[in-house]
């Protein structure tokens, strides 16, 4: 048989480990809470304003996946660029013959998350070149964004 060895804990002891235990779950809480800021590819900015954000507009950031014939573009921006920066990806898509499927967006603080959802030729006849053509200009158009 097993015996514990302990003794009860009175309770100022057990109001400390309550405490402790309080404590150890508010630290796990940030900790999920900035990794899930990340996997979302949200940076947060602290700065020693009262509202806690910085001035300091995000560089747009784009991903590009290719599937055959379809692409999907993943636009990040900052609130205030958003629209132009969307609408121009939108021109040089239509400038490029690709015919839009879908897309969407959601807002996260001051963070815009654009998806757009295309199709380039047909599924028999996928044009790779039109496919590289899109990334490489819509890649020039976001790091000319980002540097202005």
């Amino acid at each position: 048989m097993f015996f514990s060895s302990q003794e009860p804990t009175t309770l100022p002891e057990q109001l400390q480990e309550a405490a402790k235990y309080i404590k150890k779950l508010q630290t796990d809480l940030e900790r999920m809470k900035q990794k899930k800021d990340s996997l979302m590819g949200v940076e947060r900015w602290k700065n020693t304003t009262t509202s806690g954000r910085s001035n300091e507009p995000k560089s747009p950031e784009i991903q590009i996946h290719e599937m055959g014939s379809s692409l999907v573009i993943g636009l990040t921006t900052d609130t205030n660029s958003s629209r132009f920066i969307f609408n121009h990806t939108i021109r040089i898509l239509h400038e490029e013959g690709a015919e839009i499927a879908s897309a969407s967006f959601s807002v996260v603080d001051d963070t815009v998350f654009h998806t757009i959802h295309l199709t380039i030729g047909d599924e028999s006849a996928p044009d790779y070149e039109a496919a590289s053509r899109i990334s490489e200009r819509l890649n020039k158009f976001v790091d000319a964004a980002a540097d202005a």
